[in-house]
């Protein structure tokens, strides 16, 4: 049997998108144009904001010193999970050097990049944890310049929350600034004199476009879109938790994909039931965006089997995908494309985005099928050195002369000619036919 939907979306994530390369475009040619004046122009303009840019560690202090004990209690202990695993997965890689041939040794060497810029956005909500996880990263990396940027929250500066977790997780400088603006700011070096070498954190479709179009100038995280959330749920599975676990992602915003993969008609049925009376429930700010998520975005996809189950998700490549189903050993092994899996009941996307440790800047709009989230090693550069005896010359230069005049390109052929000469100068070569065009 083929897959059914019971519901199907109507739209599509690149439904809306289509005026924000347009938009884009017009604001970093006269950022790059203008420098720090047009983007003092688009903070008065669009987040009416006309304060200073860079904040002082005075105006930090005086702000953090009003955040409750509770409050940095717990951005301390996210902050530490995020860190921790960076950590291991900055352990997963290491120099190295290896003797490839007599002579002959080769190395990698692991090292970070030296400015980074991490964005989180403050506009519907204050996005405390994607401080948190851009920063926490970069500084387990070793980045040695990290600099931060949120968006006035609502009329005021940044909100102390997200101030709080740059500094706890080890920002080195925090600007006021959101939106394209505060992107172009940080791949341009404006206000710091640093430009960044990597420019990360999530945002709405006019960051992620100014993201990919500076992408080439700067590194980037991940090419990414409104957040996703897919669910692989069987007939033991909760429905009353699956639909939470939907709503829970649809509040993200009005076009955040939800998809439910199912074997069971009976739990898809009770769940097309439950999602809409969770996101009447919701307070309005968030029952506005999951309703019209789940209205534009969402689907319910009924399968015959486990493997179809996996096949339609790894078609779908989910920035986050949850498992509600038996053995899950086997979900692990045999599901490939996800930017995070959440396996049982007992984890959810809103751990993985708050506090347990993988990174919450995943990739989206089926990016998972090439590309994982962010990782310390989006931070660090795998580089590579050599270095040989005369002797292995010897061996190196004669094939590298013959390979490049097949190519026909001489004057590489003649750096290997120039050195047998050098180091061996009464010995004969086979050195290919000179290259005559």
């Amino acid at each position: 049997m083929s897959v059914q939907f019971l519901k199907k979306a109507a739209k599509t994530p690149e439904t809306e998108s289509s005026n924000a390369q347009q938009v884009v475009a017009e604001m970093l040619s006269n950022i790059e144009k203008n420098g720090e004046s047009a983007v003092l122009e688009y903070a008065k303009s669009l987040d009416k904001w006309t304060g200073d840019i860079v904040m002082s560690p005075v105006e930090i202090d005086r702000i953090l010193a009003e955040v409750p004990n509770q409050v940095k209690q717990d951005i301390d202990f996210a902050v530490k999970q995020v860190y921790d695993f960076a950590i291991a997965q900055k352990e997963s890689i290491r120099d190295f050097s290896t003797d490839l041939y007599p002579g002959v040794i080769a190395g990698q060497k692991v090292l970070p990049v030296n400015v980074v810029g991490c964005y989180a956005p403050s506009g519907r909500y204050a996005h405390i944890a994607s401080a948190y996880m851009t920063v926490a990263t970069a500084k387990a990396a070793g980045v040695k310049n990290i600099i931060a940027c949120s968006s006035p929250f609502r009329g005021g500066g940044i909100h102390p929350y997200v101030l709080y977790a740059f500094k706890a997780a080890g920002a080195d400088v925090i600007m006021t600034l959101g939106g394209v603006q505060a992107i172009a700011s940080m791949a341009l070096g404006l206000f710091t004199g640093k430009p960044a070498d990597v420019v990360v954190g999530p945002g709405n479709k006019f960051v992620a476009e100014a993201k990919r179009t500076l992408f080439g100038k700067v590194g980037i995280d991940v090419f990414a879109g409104p957040s996703e959330i897919a669910v692989i749920a069987d007939e033991t599975a909760d429905p009353k938790i699956v639909a939470s676990d939907l709503v829970g992602q649809a509040e993200h915003g009005h076009e955040s994909p939800a998809w439910l993969f199912t074997t069971s008609k009976t739990l898809a049925n009770e769940v097309a039931k439950l999602v809409p009376e969770m996101i009447e429930l919701l307070p309005p700010i968030a029952k506005d965006a999951a309703f019209c998520a789940w209205r534009d975005y969402g689907e319910i996809i009924l399968c015959d089997s486990n493997e179809e189950m996996a096949r339609v998700s790894d078609q779908y490549a989910s920035e986050h995908l949850e498992v509600h189903a038996k053995n899950l050993d086997w979900w692990l092994e045999n599901l490939t494309n996800y930017g995070s899996l959440f396996l049982g009941e007992e984890t959810t996307v809103a751990y993985g985005d708050k506090t347990s440790g993988p990174n919450h800047v995943l990739p989206t709009k089926g990016a998972a099928r090439y590309s994982g989230g962010l990782s310390v090693h989006k931070f660090m550069k795998t580089l590579t050195w050599q270095r040989m005896t005369r002797e292995a010359s010897k061996q190196m230069a004669t094939v590298t002369a013959r390979i490049s005049r097949l190519e026909g390109m001489e004057a590489h052929a003649r750096t290997a000619d120039d050195r047998l000469e050098k180091y061996f100068p009464k010995e004969n070569f086979d050195l290919g036919r000179p290259v005559e065009v």
